[in-house]
């Protein structure tokens, strides 16, 4: 069953780990890297690999938001209070001023409106309305 916590808390709360708890992290290093088909050779950043994880998280959220339960207001409410205090935290907090976390706020909005869309969408096929004879 899924809850009505918004998933993306957990990347903020890994993103505020590590840059909270290991300071001097370096987004930009190295993560990895593969050989393609073409002969490229495609590297892929900590930062690169932390967005990929939101936009998980992410898929997971859209999918909650077309359940039509009373638990999906206060879901939808949660992700709205967590896309604020994200902004805040980019806003005031001099760690969170960089393009990680500002991706990581993009998805968090890209939630909220996603969220609502869908759930206005879904509400709508759920009206059904008698035609006059």
């Amino acid at each position: 069953m899924l809850t009505p916590i918004p998933l993306l808390i957990i990347p903020l709360a890994i993103y505020n780990i590590v840059v909270f708890l290991m300071p001097g992290t370096d987004w930009s290093a190295h993560l990895s890297s593969l050989q393609m088909m073409s002969g490229a050779q495609w590297t892929i950043s900590w930062s690169e690999g932390f967005i990929a994880l939101s936009l998980f998280f992410l898929f997971f959220e859209i999918v909650k938001a077309t359940r039509i339960t009373s638990r999906s207001i206060i879901d939808h409410m949660l992700s709205m209070l967590l896309f604020t205090a994200t902004l805040a935290e980019f806003l005031l907090v001099p760690q969170a001023g960089n393009s990680t976390f500002a991706l990581l706020l993009c998805v968090m909005l890209l939630d909220v409106v996603a969220g609502f869309s869908v759930s206005i969408r879904t509400a709508q096929r759920d009206v059904a309305i008698d035609p006059r004879e």
